[in-house]
């Protein structure tokens, strides 16, 4: 019989829930140790529609990037998830910034999608790593590099300063990392590839003639679940994993 302890301490091997960042509230966030687990489903984020679908699709435990629970519950209602979880007797186990500082973690992934050769880390908070600097395949502009974020991150939308050509080199942090651009510039990146881009980071950018890329947090970040899909697949066979299809982008463009 696995357990929720047996998958939390597989994720622990590999992305310790010790080096997550003091604000972050990774680990096991609903249910108990002990409890049985013979289906999981796999996202980036535990929403009341995501806990539905593991409902109907009689999953024992939910894993996810953000946590379900990350500020103090001060009234329990069935529209928050984490209660929700909590009545249908499913477990939650969350890996978000362990996951992000992990080698071969978030960023590996997010870098691999993206066909770039990773150099070295990108800058360090708290001790632990955070993105890295990459090389390009190929000579780039930050036209051209903002559609292949796009294309291969299936983005609706994709922001960018635009700074010309000449990118070989290119700082990498998914999620929120728009305050990393002096860390890549430092490490002679010409552009930067993240989420959650601020206005003011953006004429920072352009008045530094850097390429700054918003391809969003959820599209850098959503690669999470497909990875630790076939990770559990191969360490747990017996194991029915599958991929949240009600996880999406919940915000609109007009």
């Amino acid at each position: 019989m696995i357990t929720v302890k047996d998958i939390y301490d597989y994720i622990d091997s590999f992305a310790p829930f010790s080096q997550q960042q003091s604000y972050d509230n990774s680990g096991l966030c609903a249910g108990e140790p002990d409890m049985p687990v013979k289906r999981v489903l796999t996202a980036l984020d535990i929403t009341s529609k995501v806990v539905e679908e593991a409902k109907e699709k009689d999953c024992q435990l939910i894993i996810s990037h953000h946590p379900v629970i990350f500020k103090g519950l001060k009234y329990l209602s069935m529209k928050n998830p984490a209660v929700a979880l909590t009545s249908y007797g499913m477990a939650a186990v969350c890996a978000h910034t362990s996951f992000d500082s992990a080698q071969g973690g978030m960023n590996d992934i997010l870098c691999s999608v993206l066909g770039l050769e990773i150099l070295e880390t990108l800058a360090y908070e708290e001790g632990k790593p955070i993105g890295y600097v990459c090389r390009l395949p190929l000579e780039s502009s930050s036209a051209r590099l903002a559609s292949v974020c796009k294309k291969k991150l299936g983005c609706k939308a994709v922001r960018y300063t635009d700074a010309g050509g000449g990118i070989t080199a290119v700082g990498v942090c998914s999620g929120s990392g728009g305050n990393l651009m002096d860390a890549a510039m430092a490490k002679g990146c010409q552009a930067l590839i993240t989420g959650d881009v601020k206005h003011s980071d953006f004429v920072a950018a352009e008045n530094a003639g850097f390429c700054l890329i918003d391809a969003g947090h959820y599209y850098t970040e959503n690669v999470f679940h497909r990875a630790l899909a076939d990770k559990l697949a191969e360490q747990f066979p017996e194991l029915v994993i599958m991929q949240s299809e009600s996880g999406k982008d919940p915000v609109s463009i007009v």
